[in-house]
């Protein structure tokens, strides 16, 4: 994580305690970087968040899987000729 202070200096540990505030208030994100806008007595803090990765889980014929890379040519049979329904 990185962070810079436009506009004016901001000491460290009061960067510091900003960031700690950040932390507690999403803690399941990860932060990717931080701006503060210092403007006299002032602090603006704007953030931004590091993507999650994940994989998508389905359920094919009766399994879980991420992918299809796994099954054998009868289960990938089995995918291709199941009767999709849409919404």
């Amino acid at each position: 994580m990185s962070y810079q202070v436009e506009g004016g200096t901001l000491a460290p540990q009061e960067a510091e305690a900003y960031l700690h505030m950040i932390r507690e208030k999403h803690p399941e994100q990860i932060i990717q970087d931080v701006t503060f806008r210092v403007d006299g007595d002032f602090v603006d803090v704007s953030y931004t968040y590091d993507t999650v990765p994940f994989d998508r889980i389905r359920r094919i014929t009766g399994y879980l899987v991420g992918t299809l890379d796994r099954f054998n040519d009868a289960k990938r049979a089995e995918e291709s000729e199941r009767v999709k329904h849409s919404v």
